[in-house]
């Protein structure tokens, strides 16, 4: 199921000049402004973006925000991941663990490490929110991972340059001095780029032993995160399987499931998740390991991704991925 750490929550809206209980209560002063559900210290991303919806109404300087709230973050609250990244040896090994593990913090967003030539992007992607807080994903999500890179290198990090796919706020000059490198929005990506020298950079703390241990006990809460139910994984092979003939309907997976369409979009319900978004999630997932084995040519991997058209495939892939099947084909062999 999506969640949020409510730490990264918290933070948010402590530098908006609220605060947000640990019970989900979003206070200013006395005055309840939501009540979110708080679960094992997390919360929907529904919830999330409903919070930084409010701020987004009520804060006028969108970048000055972000710079708050990046640097207003104790990397130590971050528990293990935070160990870990002290414990890389340098900054792309950092990057790397970034990639791997935010999922512990939040699965409903991802981060990527995208190599091309001497250069290194750490993109995000947003995979579930929505709302008028969604701008402040990466501009507040990217600073807080630059002020903690900053933190671990021995040396200052200056990226090469920041991009961010919305337009600027009225005070984006704010993310000059914060980033001491050129900003540009309107792009075609969110993310932070690192020369090759940059990532080669060592880490105060870096030391292999620990790096090791720590990333073991990393993986392990990585399985946990990313179990998912057992009814969810079927219905996921199920749709795996009929795909090239097109996307399966619902009540054809329900009847090879032994359930009923209503008793299916129920326990899909408590999961907190639609037959539509795992039909997308299975499609992608699919799209993505086919891509890697170059004797796939794109007009078979649509169609055995239930696309009728590679025109359709293409849009679709562009959608998961800010990128092209030929352009994410072409960043592999890097």
């Amino acid at each position: 199921m999506p969640f949020v750490s409510i730490i990264i929550s918290q933070y948010f809206a402590g530098a908006a000049g609220l605060t947000l209980s640990g019970d989900g209560a979003l206070l200013l002063g006395d005055e309840t402004l939501l009540q979110t559900k708080v679960a094992d210290g997390r919360i929907s991303p529904e919830d999330h973006y409903r919070i930084l919806g409010i701020v987004a109404e009520r804060v006028p300087d969108r970048a000055g925000l972000s710079v708050r709230y990046a640097r207003s973050i104790d990397i130590d609250r971050m528990g293990t991941l935070a160990l870990a990244c002290k414990a890389a040896r340098n900054v792309g090994e950092v990057l790397t663990r970034v990639a791997r593990y935010h999922t512990l913090l939040s699965n409903s967003i991802r981060y990527h490490v995208e190599s091309k030539g001497n250069h290194t992007l750490l993109r995000q992607e947003v995979l579930v929110g929505s709302g008028p807080g969604l701008v402040f994903s990466p501009e507040a999500g990217l600073a807080a991972l630059f002020c903690a890179i900053d933190q671990v290198a021995s040396d200052k990090i200056t990226p090469e340059r920041v991009v961010f796919r919305h337009a600027p706020s009225r005070d984006a000059e704010v993310f000059d001095k914060f980033y001491g490198c050129r900003i540009d929005f309107g792009a075609d990506a969110d993310g932070i780029q690192f020369s090759e020298e940059t990532l080669q950079k060592e880490n105060r703390l870096g030391d292999i032993a620990l790096s090791d241990f720590l990333t073991s006990h990393l993986e392990k809460e990585l399985s946990e995160v990313n179990s998912e139910p057992s009814l969810v994984q079927d219905i996921k092979d199920e749709i795996g399987l009929t795909l090239s003939g097109g996307p399966p309907k619902m009540a054809e997976v329900a009847r090879k499931l032994g359930l009923s369409v209503r008793s299916l979009h129920r326990r899909l319900a408590d999961h907190g998740v639609t037959f539509q978004m795992l039909t997308e999630e299975t499609r992608r997932e699919i799209a993505l390991v086919m891509l890697k084995d170059t004797a796939y040519p794109f007009s078979e991997i649509a169609f055995l991704t239930g696309f009728s058209e590679q025109s359709a495939f293409n849009r679709a892939f562009k959608r998961w991925t800010d990128q092209t099947p030929a352009n994410y084909r072409k960043s592999l062999e890097g």
